[in-house]
């Protein structure tokens, strides 16, 4: 789930597990822009590291 929002004045975007969430992902827009630079490697490093979970 993911809620829209404001800090300072510029726009962020929160990552929640749940709804009432306590410690949400926030991020404002460069570094959304960092992640889709580099989603084929986030990937890759989630796929490398569930293996042994």
């Amino acid at each position: 789930m993911i809620k829209k929002g404001e800090y300072q004045g510029k726009p962020v975007i929160s990552l929640l597990r749940k709804e009432d969430d306590k410690f949400p992902f926030t991020f404002g827009l460069s570094k959304a822009k960092m992640i889709l630079e580099n989603i084929e490697e986030i990937k890759a490093f989630v796929a490398e590291n569930e293996k042994g979970q």
